[in-house]
């Protein structure tokens, strides 16, 4: 199983990324799965290395036309949120 480099982009890299990065890693926890979180601002994301990213809707459009998928989270504190739209894609891409 491959292990995943999955980057959780808010507008300054702190704050809001740094809850989702949290609520991320709880949500892999859980379901026993490994990868390695990390937070970016809306500048550096470009120039990052990833998988997958996670971000807000307003956040977005940074990332068209990449070929890595972009899951847009609403609510930073839901893991059931997050588990369910980010999980299969997990999943999905470490089988890769």
């Amino acid at each position: 199983m491959k292990k995943l480099k999955i980057m959780v982009v808010c507008g300054f890299g702190l704050g809001s990324s740094m809850i989702l990065r949290m609520t991320l890693d709880g949500v892999l926890k859980q379901a026993d799965l490994k990868a390695d979180t990390f937070c970016s601002d809306e500048t550096t994301s470009r120039g990052e290395s990833f998988d997958l990213v996670l971000t807000s809707e307003p956040l977005a459009h940074l990332f068209k036309g990449i070929k890595q998928p972009v899951i847009i989270i609403s609510n930073f504190l839901s893991k059931q949120e997050v588990a369910d739209k980010a999980l299969t894609v997990i999943k999905q891409l470490m089988e890769e």
